[in-house]
């Protein structure tokens, strides 16, 4: 029996998720050891062996590197499947801890060492607002498609401030060398933004 169309694409998209992740791990070992600064895309090719051009197939900037990652899809996906009859800041709340116990349950490491990149390198940090607009449109959407489909500035202003609250928890999360426990500290700035912490 000749084998379906499909599965030669899920061999071909399995094998490029590995080449990526692969790359990511490689890029990000140099990235540690000598420096972003110092790191050239020839160097993150050779490590991970692969071609420079497999390279900028994957990733078209070095930057990108640190960047990419599949937690936006993964956090919209779980603001759809929330109950429809969670508050929007409820909803958002939940799917972030969600994702980010998938995430920090298997890549905490990896995690560390990218939002550590991202606070302390300039030529990172001076895309992060472009990243994070980006991220708000997202999960604004989502929110959104939850209720009428309208963005209004109420979801706005939700998207925006939750994902403040999550990028002040994991800076202060790399300021203390991962030593915290990121999920609660999540749910800290959580607490502050919804007004119920007891200041410290």
């Amino acid at each position: 029996m000749a084998p379906s169309p499909a599965q030669p694409r899920g061999l071909r998209e399995r094998k490029k998720a590995q080449t990526r992740r692969s790359i990511q791990e490689h890029a990000l070992k140099l990235f540690l050891s000598q420096g972003y600064e110092n790191t050239t895309v020839e160097q993150i090719a050779a490590a991970a062996g692969v071609s420079h051009m497999t390279f900028f197939r994957h990733f078209p900037t070095k930057e990108s590197v640190v960047e990419t990652d599949d937690y936006d899809p993964l956090i919209v996906r779980l603001i759809e499947e929330r109950p429809p009859e969670e508050d929007p800041l409820t909803a958002l709340q939940r799917a972030l801890a969600r994702g980010l116990a998938a995430v920090y349950g298997t890549d905490k490491d990896a995690l560390l060492v990218r939002t550590r990149l991202v606070v302390r390198t300039p030529a990172l940090r001076a895309r992060t607002w472009e990243n994070q607009y980006a991220t708000e449109q997202l999960f604004a959407q989502a929110l959104a498609a939850r209720a009428d489909g309208e963005v209004t500035l109420h979801i706005r202003v939700l998207a925006a401030a939750s994902l403040a609250a999550l990028t002040t928890a994991l800076t202060h999360w790399v300021d203390g060398d991962g030593d915290e426990h990121l999920p609660t500290l999540v749910d800290e700035a959580f607490q502050v933004l919804r007004g119920t912490s007891s200041a410290s």
